[in-house]
């Protein structure tokens, strides 16, 4: 349990966080900014690296995994363009942190990891904190979840060499899919609009994830 002198400390640097690294960067989507602002970042990860849980970089979190540098999942958040209706599909539950901010915006996530240990941390932390509107699974997330399509939003936290497919095709028209595309030395950003059954790509800048383990991302799972 974190003392008050704690809790007051982790609140101001978010407040840093949102205002430094979010909104002096051009984000503006107020439901996003007060989700970052709410949402513990240090809860999720691990206690030697807390002290630096709002700071301009990505974490380790185990597995050869990362939680994202803040400014990067703010951009991804907001290009979404979430509404309280909608349900998400996230590959990549990582520490969770996503996962939390997600359920801030959307209805319901469905949340696929491929690391077991690394998806019961992620639930237990997730519980712990009252989010009721997250399931998180164990699986090859780049096939997507076809039992709970179609998506509003689909969300992608590793690297594809493209878009991977059944994750377009499992979005309704009119749905949104953000997805780092590319291998370890270039990698793009990417916001995929599905109209009239096509995609329509969107340049979100370059960026450094992990690459996509599993049928459709760069090695097998």
């Amino acid at each position: 349990m974190t003392s008050n002198s704690e809790d007051d400390r982790f609140a101001a640097e978010r407040q840093r966080m949102v205002d430094s690294q979010l909104y002096a960067r051009g984000l503006r989507d107020e439901r996003v900014l007060k989700a970052m602002n709410r949402v513990p970042r240090h809860e999720f990860v691990a206690e030697r690296h807390r002290g630096q849980a709002y700071e301009d970089h990505p974490l380790p979190i185990g597995k050869n995994q990362t939680i994202s540098q803040p400014y990067i999942v703010g951009l991804t958040l907001e290009s979404l363009c979430l509404h309280p209706s909608d349900t998400v599909l996230e590959v990549g539950t990582g520490s969770g942190y996503q996962t939390a901010l997600l359920s801030e915006l959307a209805q319901h996530v469905y949340s696929i990891e491929r690391y077991e240990l690394l998806a019961r941390e992620a639930t237990a932390i997730l519980s712990r904190l009252g989010y009721k509107n997250a399931t998180v699974l164990v699986g090859d997330g780049s096939t997507g979840l076809p039992e709970r399509q179609p998506f509003d939003a689909v969300v992608v936290s590793a690297a594809a060499p493209q878009i991977p497919q059944p994750l377009f095709q499992q979005l309704r028209e009119g749905g949104r899919l953000v997805v780092p595309v590319g291998f370890p030395r270039s990698q793009e950003l990417q916001l995929v609009r599905k109209q009239e059954g096509s995609p329509v790509i969107t340049s979100l800048g370059g960026c450094a994830f992990v690459p996509l383990i599993g049928e459709k991302g760069q090695f097998p799972g």
